[in-house]
């Protein structure tokens, strides 16, 4: 009898022991798809955000608004491109809709200067560009004439919000908050 018991004890045992390594494992995967469409982290190449960003520098990826949202004034995304062939990492300056000029170095969208206390270098001029319906218009903080390859240049231009993989929250490596500009009237 003691024998049937124990031999029935260890089966049991056994038995959850083979469901907590499942539980275990799902658990392990669903935290894996949450933090993969959620998170992400991408490390900053060149110079073409400098102040804000600096190479070398690690974000941290926020991917969570692309599913309720679209990008806004001043927020910095990260951007897949297949031209390039890797990502890059911009500032939104128009959203669709948007007249964006450039004028001795100011930048105007819709007819109204941007603050921008982030920036470092000067634009060149740039006519009157409409941004088209589903686009956005990118540029680096770093305005510095061939630092930064966003919207001014003609082989980029206006990137398609499709292409946003995710927002940079926070500089991890050096740790940092990102500059945000002030309010677009």
């Amino acid at each position: 009898m003691e024998e049937g018991l124990i031999v029935h004890v260890g089966a049991k045992k056994k038995k959850s022991e083979v469901w907590g390594w499942i539980r275990f494992s799902l658990l392990m995967a669903l935290l894996f798809l949450v933090i993969h469409n959620v998170a992400g982290i991408t490390k900053v190449s060149g110079n073409s955000m400098n102040p804000s960003l600096q190479n070398g520098n690690i974000l941290l990826m926020n991917k969570l608004p692309l599913f309720y949202g679209s990008p806004k004034y001043g927020d910095v995304v990260v951007i897949k491109d297949e031209r390039l062939g890797f990502n890059i990492i911009k500032r939104v300056i128009g959203v669709q809709g948007d007249h964006v000029l450039i004028t001795d170095g100011t930048i105007y969208v819709n007819g109204q200067p941007l603050a921008e206390l982030y920036t470092v270098g000067e634009s060149e001029d740039l006519n009157e560009q409409i941004v088209p319906n589903g686009y956005l218009f990118v540029v680096g903080d770093n305005r510095t004439l061939g630092e930064s390859k966003d919207s001014r240049d003609p082989s980029l231009g206006p990137v398609h919000i499709q292409d946003v993989k995710g927002y940079a929250a926070v500089s991890l490596f050096p740790m940092h908050r990102i500059s945000m500009p002030l309010e677009l009237k």
